[in-house]
């Protein structure tokens, strides 16, 4: 018969990785070194698979390894779910709830909002995933999207959160040059692979002739090369709010204002997780898309 994984088996596991020796996992286990390593023997043996090699900064878990380490992480979380919910009874919110953004918004607005509100559901897990497609949502591989858009799939429901505008932004040494002669500097811009971005297309129509010096697949990579003082971009009020040294330099850009969506499946919104995320999420992105300056 095929050996049947213990949850002391993933505890011995995920000691030895977090740990790195013997040592280090029998303290976290509270044993000794000898119970430590005849546990990790017996279970390399009843598995038939090296665990773990032997090395001079210490063991090095192999793919086997880490794997019972990632269920053994899951198994934690549960239990710890499980514990709060019987202290807090039916007011506990809890699960696991997958959300998917693009990198320009995760890291401008989504992780900041996290940062707000997730200490107050210690039950609540999230699973977050970067894309720029709404296909995450439509094969069901996401609870939850954030997508900046001005049509919204109508398959999903959800909320607008504000609208956000795009400038031309770069450091202060640009500023006066950008004023006189904006085609002469160095612009940073989108790649082919977003050929309908709304700042790709005022480009094309306000400075037809415009050779951009340096082209990125993303907004997020466009955002910091702008911070890196390579150039001129077009990015977003709120991207550019927690961006040091950079300031707008040009009036909002014509026809490019895109409005911010929390969106969901119809029926995803029933679940209490999902409902407890998307109202947090609404109340403290409102707040940060109508505040983020330029």
């Amino acid at each position: 018969m095929q050996y049947r994984i213990t949850h002391a088996d993933l505890v011995l596991t995920l000691a030895l990785v977090r740990g790195g020796s013997l040592g280090k996992a029998a303290e976290l286990l509270q044993v000794d070194v000898s119970t430590v390593f005849r546990g990790i023997r017996r279970l390399e043996g009843a598995l038939g698979t090296a665990l773990f090699v032997k090395s001079r900064s210490g063991y090095l878990p192999t793919g086997t390894a880490q794997a019972l380490a990632e269920q053994a992480e899951r198994a934690e979380q549960a239990l710890e779910a499980a514990r709060i919910a019987v202290a807090q009874g039916e007011q506990v919110v809890s699960g696991t709830v997958r959300l998917t953004c693009t990198e320009a918004v995760l890291h401008s607005l989504l992780l900041p909002a996290l940062a707000q509100f997730m200490p107050a559901y210690p039950a609540l897990s999230l699973e977050i995933a970067t894309s720029n497609s709404f296909a995450n949502l439509s094969r069901r591989d996401a609870d939850i999207a954030l997508r900046l858009t001005n049509s919204p799939p109508g398959h999903l429901v959800g909320r607008c959160l504000g609208t956000a505008y795009y400038a031309v932004y770069g450091q202060a040494d640009f500023r006066d040059d950008y004023a006189e002669a904006p085609t002469a500097l160095p612009w940073i811009a989108l790649d082919d692979s977003m050929p309908e971005h709304p700042t790709v297309v005022w480009r094309a129509q306000q400075y037809p002739g415009l050779v951009p010096r340096y082209r990125c697949s993303s907004m997020s990579a466009l955002a910091q090369m702008v911070q890196a003082g390579l150039g001129v971009g077009a990015l977003t009020h709120f991207m550019a709010a927690s961006m040091s040294a950079v300031e707008r330099l040009s009036d909002p850009l014509p026809g490019c204002d895109t409005q911010l969506w929390l969106l969901t499946r119809p029926d995803c919104l029933p679940l209490r997780s999902v409902q407890t995320l998307f109202d947090e999420l609404a109340n403290a992105l409102r707040s940060a898309i109508e505040g983020g300056g330029g």
